[in-house]
């Protein structure tokens, strides 16, 4: 018996740390950007000291409160791009998320994938894939961001940040 608990914890365990790892090997790519904000910055950045007065500002450090891990990777390499889209791919098939929306527009594909958390209002994970970005510098990104958020709270989020892929969430959020 005891030996079946440390299997499946060991299971479980890697299981999370794929799921959480999956996209880091971008990080050293010198052909990808990438943005990483862990849970402890999301911290810190909530106890800066705002106009407590500002509505939009609070609802901002509000949610500050209930991420903890975001991703975004770009890139304007296509064979990186190709590479991004089957770990995403990849990634879905270990870790299922719903579709939430797929357009495709001027040669740019974008599909958002969410994890429902405890109501129909709130999101455990989010991942987002753009494909034909072309902004600026880069011709793929994917954003990845877990946490307890609503969608209208992320879009304000990367508006705020100005995240690649902000204006795709913003869509989303108002479907």
């Amino acid at each position: 018996m005891k030996k079946t608990v440390v299997v499946i914890a060991f299971l479980l365990g890697s299981t999370l740390s794929f799921a959480q790892g999956v996209f880091d090997k971008y990080e050293d790519n010198p052909s990808v950007q990438s943005y990483i904000v862990n849970k402890t910055m999301f911290q810190m950045m909530s106890k800066v000291k705002a106009d407590s007065k500002d509505k939009e500002v609070q609802q901002y450090f509000n949610l500050l409160k209930k991420l903890d891990d975001l991703k975004v990777f770009t890139t304007a390499s296509a064979k990186v791009g190709i590479d991004m889209k089957a770990t995403v791919n990849t990634y879905l098939k270990s870790n299922p998320l719903d579709e939430l929306m797929r357009v495709t527009n001027n040669n740019r594909n974008v599909r958002i994938y969410t994890k429902p958390g405890a109501n129909e209002n709130i999101v455990k994970e989010l991942l987002m894939l753009i494909e034909g970005a072309n902004l600026k510098d880069a011709d793929t990104i994917v954003l990845s961001l877990t946490g307890n958020f609503s969608l209208d709270e992320i879009s304000m989020l990367t508006e705020k940040m100005r995240l690649p892929g902000g204006d795709e969430l913003k869509k989303a959020s108002k479907k």
